[in-house]
């Protein structure tokens, strides 16, 4: 560097995957091998324990040593930022409703998120496991004249369940009537020669909507509510035991997390939890957090599907405290269950080119997707049918799809006619609880089959995919490094560089995602992990 570049890096991640926090340590180091000037060791926010008290003990202390390594002075503006940093800023005084014109959700989810958003009707709903059956995974069809790949992800916006919602808005004060439309505002102060200025203004982020839309379309209300929230309502409860325990899960990082993990309750419940505690409308709603879309693997190819969008998606419902407690319902998942055919939902298209079939189509490919790891392979398969009827020519393709029993086998005909058709080439089936069958999991297979594909993928340069969760992922990408390793006579430097290769070449394509109802064991693990770190942080 010419210039002495002076740096912190507080990393954000989750313990739930391999390499935590993996990007932040690599700009880290970068920038400490190029000559900068590190202000403060590494910090790390594990999002699985104490990620927000992590960051606010963090900022304030990079934000004096930064105003120290710059000569700052104490001067008004900087004991105003030191005070931001330390407290909250919103109040019942710099908050309010005003009645409004209403936007449309199109305009007021792009306002929120900075999305081109879009409204694509549900065309069809199927649940794969038939219509009697208690689980649902459910292949849903849009309309939609949307531009995409096969690989890509659709971003849902979601709406909260209606039920929450309408308990929460008997629990608030200052609202008239939650389904007259409303702009929140909020007090600014600006410093001017004549002094200090202060102007209602609109909120940034939020738009004009009635207050039951703003719950059901908008903000995040079955997230756990973070310390910081749950300080403001100890500050609001009347109960002297509720506001006792209020301030032990805000200040105690460990109460908090047990608290939150074993509980993991949504707003309404934890209103429910300290009855004495009713908020302040317009205050509540600036300080939660937006409702952001969920990402689905596109499960069409618009080759086959002309002006269609296709989603495969497991409907989740669980109970929190090992089964004990109440039911909970995954947000978008239920929303896409019980969204009527026809209505609008609005979404857009999350480009990702790292899970694109190869250019080069006669290069052999391998699809890795158990459950609903599937959805993206579908996409391909589709893809490679039209291009057959197109008489190009093809690679080999290979999937290996797992499940927990046979009656759990998704698109099983659709792929037995991929078969015949001569797209897939070979389809293998992992059961792990199939009564009176050996459990076996994907990788498993995929170990048996070890010098095919080692061919396919070493010799003749063909690609690999993996969609499902972070567990299931780095188990076959330890399988498949064993494979090349054991075929290909690799000490252990070779096939790291040959793994290292296979990324740098794009031929080793990973669609994953986070916590799921299967990996809560690995979760747990992890939580413990992290709490762990993060007692032992300074």
């Amino acid at each position: 560097m010419y210039v002495t570049v002076r740096f912190a890096v507080f990393a954000l991640g989750s313990s739930a995957y391999p390499n935590f926090c993996a990007f932040g340590k690599y700009v880290d180091n970068l920038l400490g091998e190029l000559g900068g000037e590190r202000l403060m060791k590494l910090a790390t926010g594990d999002e699985l324990c104490g990620q927000e008290q992590a960051f606010r003990k963090w900022a304030p202390q990079i934000f004096q040593v930064a105003c120290e390594t710059f000569c700052l002075d104490d001067d008004d503006t900087i004991l105003e930022a030191t005070n931001t940093l330390q407290s909250e800023s919103l109040t019942t005084q710099n908050v309010r409703f005003i009645e409004s014109q209403a936007t449309s959700p199109t305009t007021g989810l792009a306002k929120c998120h900075s999305k081109k958003v879009t409204a694509t009707q549900l065309k069809k709903r199927t649940n794969l496991h038939g219509d009697n059956s208690a689980k649902a995974t459910l292949l849903l069809e849009f309309k939609s004249s949307l531009s995409y790949k096969p690989g890509d992800h659709l971003g849902v916006f979601a709406m909260n369940r209606l039920e929450i919602v309408d308990k929460i808005i008997q629990k608030l004060k200052g609202v008239t009537d939650p389904d007259i439309p409303v702009e929140l505002q909020v007090l600014q102060e600006t410093q001017t020669s004549n002094g200090v200025i202060r102007n209602w203004k609109p909120h940034e982020r939020i738009p004009s909507c009635s207050v039951r839309e703003l719950f059901s379309r908008y903000l995040d209300i079955t997230t756990p509510p973070t310390p910081n929230l749950l300080q403001h309502f100890a500050s609001i409860a009347t109960n002297e035991e509720e506001q006792r325990k209020l301030n032990l899960l805000a200040s105690d990082s460990a109460a908090y997390e047990d608290w939150r993990h074993w509980r993991f309750p949504h707003l309404l419940e934890v209103l429910e939890e300290f009855p004495s505690v009713t908020p302040y409308a317009p205050l509540l709603v600036a300080q939660l957090s937006i409702l952001q879309p969920r990402f689905y693997s596109i499960s069409s190819s618009p080759a086959m599907h002309m002006n269609e969008l296709h989603l495969t998606v497991a409907v989740v419902v669980y109970r929190t405290q090992d089964n004990t407690g109440p039911m909970h319902y995954g947000v978008c998942s239920n929303y896409l269950q019980d969204v009527p055919i026809r209505d609008d939902v609005y979404v857009f298209v999350r480009s990702a080119p790292s899970f694109y079939l190869p250019n080069d189509s006669t290069k052999p490919i391998i699809l890795v997707g158990p459950g609903t790891g599937i959805a993206p392979f579908r996409a391909f398969w589709s893809h490679r049918y039209v291009q057959l009827k197109q008489k190009q020519k093809l690679g080999k393709m290979w999937l290996f799809f797992g499940c927990r029993t046979n009656d759990m086998d998704l698109y099983k005909e659709e792929k037995a006619n991929m078969e015949r058709a001569g797209v897939l080439d070979r389809v293998f089936l992992a059961l792990s609880r199939e009564p009176n069958v050996p459990k076996t999991y994907v990788q498993d297979l995929a170990s048996k089959e070890g010098a095919e594909i080692y061919r396919l993928v070493v010799m003749e340069k063909g690609h690999f995919y993996v969609c499902g969760d972070c567990t299931m992922a780095d188990n076959v990408y330890q399988t498949l490094k064993s494979i090349i390793q054991k075929y290909g006579g690799m000490n252990d430097s070779q096939v790291q560089t040959y793994m290292m290769s296979l990324r740098d070449e794009n031929r080793y394509h990973e669609d994953i995602f986070g916590i799921t109802l299967r990996t809560a064991e690995v979760h747990n693990r992890s939580r413990e992990s992290a709490r762990i770190r993060m007692a032992t942080q300074p």
